[in-house]
């Protein structure tokens, strides 16, 4: 790899919540109060923790009926909730994760674009009910292809996506014959977590992938398979021929002098035919090991992209919009109680060029989530169109009164219940 840049800014934070912290009081302003922030990034991130794990615990419940890795039974007689409802929730996670939904002009731009591992690539759309594509993380990245033993270069910039979720849903009429693959059945539902996919090779996150071949490779097998058989044909064939089409003729009737079938004969005609055997099979047997190798090439590509799978996916976007949660929540109250109070815009532009400046990157900071976030959990407060962070002791306390309300019950009802 030669270089990545960034196509276009980003909601996702690429730095660790831990780090975030330590970034912040490298910046300054809290001289003496270290300990307290860093207490109130404990707490803060487990709030967010508790609340999350209420999402994940939702989207097990609404995904247990279609979890092709369940190893538990639905019990007669409970009701189970819908499909629609674990979309739902997934959409929601994703976005809090600050994954972005791949557009359907993305996806066919992905289609038109020649694959970067010198495969051609094809989806049938059409055996699918549902497909849905989100990514994080949208950069350029340029890179040396080899050939020729590696004495040709090429270099080759693509867009890339640092983090891929895949949802798709077969048809209920899907035909198994189509596909002989565990996953592909009728009505199934797989979730997939991929890394640095590719734009151009979007095709191969399907499971009903087909490898084919691209002109150059028609080309590669073709031209060499025509040349052998012309030598082929004119060398041992072309003798049986001329005696098979003189059989043929005196037994039809279309010629009068007889053709002697003798030993000679008979071994020069199945000496052709196994001629003709041997170059057919051979022929055959390089379409299939050059279509061998390909899907070799796109085996080992999605070994090492693959990050997790159906019901693990979103136990992992979960700590990842967790982290995101708390990283945006974190930097909103730090410049908020360390430079006073700012409006939503002088906030939001404040986090994004101390982001770019200090530590070299480009993000679209989700400053409206961000204070919501610190709003709800009274951080901070909106006066005046003017956002004020609460004192870091009162802030504490806070966030100490809300962690012990998670073990209360939440009405009298549900103590006359205990």
């Amino acid at each position: 790899m030669s270089g990545v840049t960034a196509e276009k800014q980003y909601r996702f934070i690429p730095f660790r919540k831990r780090d975030m912290v330590e970034m912040c009081l490298r910046h300054g302003g809290l001289e003496g109060r270290e300990q307290a922030f860093r207490q109130l990034y404990r707490m803060l991130a487990g709030v967010f923790h508790v609340d999350f794990h209420d999402v994940v615990e939702s989207l097990k419940d609404s995904y247990a009926a279609v979890d092709p890795d369940s190893d538990t039974k639905s019990p007669a007689g409970i009701a189970t909730p819908q499909r629609d409802d674990f979309i739902t929730l997934l959409e929601r996670l994703l976005q809090k994760g600050n994954y972005e939904r791949i557009s359907q002009q993305d996806l066919q731009t992905a289609m038109r674009e020649s694959s970067i591992f010198k495969i051609r690539l094809h989806v049938d759309f059409d055996d699918f009910a549902e497909a849905l594509l989100f990514c994080r993380g949208v950069s350029q990245r340029s890179e040396t292809l080899k050939s020729l033993f590696g004495l040709y270069k090429k270099e080759i910039t693509f867009t890339n996506y640092d983090r891929v979720v895949l949802y798709i849903r077969f048809r209920d009429d899907y035909r198994q014959d189509k596909a002989a693959l565990p996953g592909c059945q009728p009505g199934a539902t797989l979730l997939k977590l991929f890394q640095n996919v590719p734009r151009a090779d979007l095709e191969m996150l399907f499971p009903n992938t087909a490898v084919r071949m691209r002109l150059k490779d028609k080309l590669l097998i073709g031209v060499p398979a025509v040349v052998s058989g012309g030598i082929v044909f004119t060398t041992k064939v072309g003798a049986s021929l001329v005696l098979l089409g003189s059989l043929f003729g005196f037994w039809l009737g279309l010629s009068a002098e007889p053709v002697e079938l003798n030993k000679a004969t008979a071994t020069a005609l199945l000496a052709g035919m196994a001629a003709l055997g041997g170059y057919l099979w051979k022929q055959f047997s390089n379409f299939k090991n050059r279509k061998i190798r390909f899907m070799q090439v796109l085996t080992q590509n999605l070994y090492f992209k693959n990050l997790d799978n159906n019901a693990g996916v979103f136990h992992r976007l979960a700590d990842d919009a967790e982290e995101e949660e708390t990283k945006e929540a974190l930097l909103a109250y730090y410049f908020l109680l360390t430079e006073g109070a700012m409006t939503r815009a002088q906030l939001d532009s404040r986090i994004e060029t101390w982001l770019a400046a200090k530590w070299d990157c480009e993000v679209d900071f989700d400053i409206s989530d961000a204070l919501a976030k610190l709003v709800e959990l009274e951080l901070a407060r909106e006066d005046d169109a003017h956002y004020h962070a609460r004192p870091l002791r009162e802030a504490l306390l806070k966030l100490d009164a809300r962690w012990d309300k998670y073990f209360q019950p939440a009405s009298d009802a549900e103590r006359s219940e205990i």
